[in-house]
């Protein structure tokens, strides 16, 4: 039994030994994901400028270690279940209420943070953060119309109702949304995109289906590429997609419906598992600074919340009222609140029934 036991034990020693040297041999290569000197960033694919990250290593010597994700949804389900260790990630606004009251986050310090005055005030303290106690604005953008100037005027997408004329059948593009398709024809209602009401929702599907006949497709990204090449007269979609499409064809045009419409909040965090804390805060004053924050607008093509990188853009950039909308248009926006796992599934129902009938 002795031996057995001596065996057991010297067994368990060079295990010990073999992978105490394979840390070893990582944590000097700068391998690992928990290296003092790497900084584990969980962002959404190609959000960031690759030029910043390799300045950020060059300035701070951290190393950066990039993971995407494609939806808050799968963001939220990795953090949730464990075993990583991001030091920062970058989800929407109603997310981040849904992290905050699962515990998933950790409060930021702000006395570590330089830079914070950099902010327009305008999209700080917002509802799903009072305080910006978790998080700190990254990109922001609505939802709106883009459309084809050759095929279609301005007058003609001015508002959300005009989707509904006839003169638009089989012509309109409408992203994969459940929140945003409902939420524009509960705009056109009165009512808001936030509404909690079983009427309120059931007459915003009634009159969604009445649109049945001018959609052409319902689609997720590909509705950029789609517009650029000029397969659709008009569609609904997000701020930055549009400017993406706009940039290969110069026919097209984006509009927020002076109504209203959603205002729409990407923000770092700090997840409760963070391992490297001190290059997250470098990260995140590094973010702050304007140049960097301009350079990632440029990049990325969606609007900084940043007022002092906003003013070191080209002026063409920071006068264009299709991505940075007039004080008037901005009152009439709407913040998208977690919903809850209820209300979000009779959402996602009266979406998918619209969807069903369009096939």
């Amino acid at each position: 039994m002795k031996k057995i036991l001596a065996f057991i034990v010297c067994v368990l020693l060079l295990v010990g030994l073999a992978f105490g040297a394979r840390y070893y041999l990582l944590a000097s290569t700068g391998n690992t994901r928990e290296s003092s000197k790497t900084l584990n960033l969980y962002n959404w694919g190609d959000y960031i400028d690759p030029a910043l990250l390799k300045r950020f290593t060059a300035e701070t010597g951290y190393q950066v270690n990039y993971e995407t994700f494609d939806s808050n949804e799968a963001m939220y389900t990795k953090i949730k279940q464990g075993g990583t260790h991001y030091d920062l990630a970058i989800p929407s606004e109603y997310m981040i209420s849904k992290m905050k009251r699962e515990h998933l986050l950790l409060k930021l310090d702000h006395h570590r943070l330089k830079g914070l005055e950099n902010y327009d005030q305008r999209f700080l303290n917002q509802n799903f953060d009072l305080g910006n106690q978790y998080s700190l604005p990254y990109f922001w953008g609505t939802l709106g119309i883009i459309y084809n100037e050759d095929t279609v005027s301005a007058k003609e997408v001015q508002h959300w109702d005009q989707l509904w004329s006839p003169q638009f059948k089989q012509r309109i593009m409408l992203i994969d949304s459940a929140r945003d398709v409902l939420g524009f024809t509960l705009i056109t209602q009165g009512k808001s995109v936030n509404t909690r009401s079983a009427a309120d929702l059931a007459a915003a599907q009634g009159k969604l289906s009445t649109l049945m006949p001018n959609v052409k497709a319902i689609i997720a990204d590909e509705i950029k590429m789609y517009m650029a090449q000029g397969e659709a007269d008009v569609a609904v979609t997000y701020s930055g997609e549009a400017a993406e499409a706009m940039s290969h064809n110069s026919h097209l045009r984006y509009t927020v419906p002076s109504e209203g419409s959603n205002v729409w909040f990407d923000n770092i965090v700090m997840p409760k598992t963070a391992k490297n804390k001190k290059a997250a805060y470098a990260f995140l004053n590094f973010m702050n600074e304007p140049k960097n924050a301009a350079q990632n607008a440029e990049y990325i093509g969606y609007a900084t919340p940043n007022k002092k990188a906003l003013a070191l853009l080209p002026k063409s950039v920071r006068n264009d009222r299709q991505f940075y909308p007039d004080d008037k248009t901005i009152a009439h926006l709407q913040v998208y609140d977690d919903l809850g796992q209820k209300w979000t599934e009779k959402y996602n129902d009266a979406f998918l029934e619209f969807k069903m009938v369009n096939r």
